[in-house]
């Protein structure tokens, strides 16, 4: 799943989600998934797992997530499937939370996922003039329906509905009131087809293989003054391992939306791509277009190291993505393996961008 601020917000139970209260509470539902693969069949027969996560990135500070999901697998050649929930809460003021229920059968022939969110984020929109401090609420209900055609790849059906609320917070500042506020008030379905070709020999961990997965969407307006609007994004990822406990990951990732797109579900970096090095809302445009690499090095067990870079461009037309200058960051980040058996990473990283401005990320797993 691939989110908007605030789907992102609920990007992040794709973390791109990635990224607001949203998509980091939808990452952490979604990492349940991932840390533990039962043996036994059955919903009886499932595995409780609870666990509080502390989190920090650029756009909405630092905080906590506690999760609790419910796994269990429906036959013995499907992914586990999932039923759980969380919330969190940051030093900004941003908390949310929200409920997933995936389910994986017929030998992962067959994939659903649902999503349901509330949350309230607060986040800098950067403009020309300065960073303007949004406070960003609403409700997030998405669901999928994929068909795997072969082992490795599938395509499905995405649904979404998002009814959010933005205001400005500054302080002293009251909310809008009506009827100015349906500028801000906007309540928009989107529908659109997902799809994912997966060669990777891990889902948690990859040391080999690839990953190309997107998505198309359009967008319709229920309420409010927005226009309807389209978006597409992909995102091909790469894994090879050069020797023994090392791992080079690569990432190409683009993004195409409409002019008629609303801020918040418009191309940026640190949006659907997981770039580190900004707050993904301080580059929006109509496309983007980035490339990351990733080294991982695993010295014991349970401690390992990463160095990663990457560069990425937002502009109005593919064409135009220069317009806005070359945006770049580098960094090194710190793992440790919170599990024996399934290769999960606390993860900090530490990064510098082009504008000289340092950022710090908490989160669990991979950034990608």
């Amino acid at each position: 799943m691939k989110p908007t601020y605030l789907a992102a917000a609920f990007c992040a139970l794709c973390w791109s989600s990635q990224v607001h209260a949203t998509g980091v509470l939808d990452s952490q539902v979604d990492d349940f998934d991932k840390v533990q693969k039962e043996e036994t069949l059955g919903l009886r027969n499932g595995s409780v797992v609870v666990a509080p996560i502390p989190f920090s990135n650029p756009t909405i500070g630092s905080g906590l997530v506690l999760g609790a999901g419910y796994l269990f697998n429906i036959d013995e050649g499907s992914d586990p499937s999932l039923l759980g929930l969380a919330a969190l809460r940051s030093d900004n003021g941003s908390e949310g939370y929200g409920l997933a229920a995936n389910f994986y059968f017929n030998n992962n022939r067959w994939q659903i996922e649902t999503l349901f969110a509330n949350a309230a984020v607060n986040y800098d929109l950067y403009t020309p003039a300065a960073a303007l401090p949004i406070s960003q609420s609403g409700i997030l209900a998405r669901a999928s329906l994929s068909y795997g055609f072969t082992h490795d790849a599938s395509l499905g059906l995405s649904l979404r509905y998002l009814n959010t609320d933005i205001n400005p917070a500054v302080p002293g500042l009251p909310p809008i009131p009506p009827p100015f506020n349906q500028f801000l008030n906007v309540e928009i379905a989107n529908v659109g087809f997902v799809g994912k070709w997966d060669t990777r020999d891990d889902t948690i961990y990859p040391s080999k293989g690839f990953i190309v997965d997107g998505e198309v969407t359009r967008g319709y307006t229920l309420a409010g003054v927005t226009d309807d609007y389209s978006k597409g994004w992909i995102n091909f990822t790469h894994y090879m391992q050069p020797f023994e406990r090392a791992v080079i990951a690569t990432r190409l990732s683009t993004c195409a939306v409409s002019t008629s797109t609303p801020f918040f579900d418009q191309c940026s970096l640190g949006g659907t791509d997981g770039f580190r090095g900004f707050s993904a809302t301080q580059f929006l445009d109509f496309r983007s277009l980035s490339a990351q690499i990733e080294f991982r090095r695993q010295f014991t067990d349970r401690l390992g190291a990463i160095a990663f870079a990457g560069v990425g461009m937002v502009g109005p037309q593919f064409n135009d993505l220069k317009i806005g200058g070359t945006h770049s960051s580098y960094g090194l980040g710190a793992r440790y393996r919170v599990s024996k058996k399934f290769p999960v990473d606390f993860s900090v990283d530490y990064s510098r961008n082009s504008e000289r401005e340092d950022q710090l990320y908490i989160y669990v797993g991979q950034r990608f």
